[in-house]
């Protein structure tokens, strides 16, 4: 896949107790960033907008539905993907709050809960998706 467009979404999720959900990507060969810590997300599909991506993506890696009017739009990306040679990866990045630990079921990879105090512990495990939402999240909320 040489000079392609990926087009996906991905959401970083805050529990109802204000850690980060993110993903800790399963360590097989096809996965992009594979073994890292990542955001759930995935690829559009069809003529779907980035908001039903993400609505559809992250119910089907945590089994749990999230209405669209749950996700807040912090970020896009038009760039250089670093998946694949001489590719172009475009993509929104959402924000989702409130979500209930104790409801979830990862299917995809296996749930990584992390502390805002945690985020320099883990910084060299993260996928650069997640470090590109972080840096939006981070400079939005306020530290204390």
């Amino acid at each position: 896949m040489t000079g392609s467009v990926r087009e996906g979404t991905s959401a970083l999720l805050v529990s109802t107790d204000g850690r980060l959900l993110m993903q800790l990507r399963d360590d097989l060969p096809h996965v992009t960033d594979r073994g890292k810590i990542s955001l759930f997300g995935g690829r559009r599909e069809g003529a779907e907008t980035f908001l039903e991506c993400v609505v559809r993506e992250i119910q089907e890696e945590i089994g749990y539905y999230l209405p669209p009017e749950r996700f807040e739009l912090i970020g896009r990306y038009s760039g250089p993907d670093h998946a694949t040679p001489n590719g172009t990866l475009r993509g929104e990045v959402f924000l989702a709050r409130d979500v209930p630990i104790d409801q979830l079921t990862v299917i995809e990879g296996s749930l990584e809960i992390v502390a805002i105090d945690d985020l320099e512990r883990i910084s060299d495990m993260l996928a650069r998706p997640a470090t590109f939402a972080l840096e939006i999240f981070l400079k939005r909320e306020p530290m204390t």
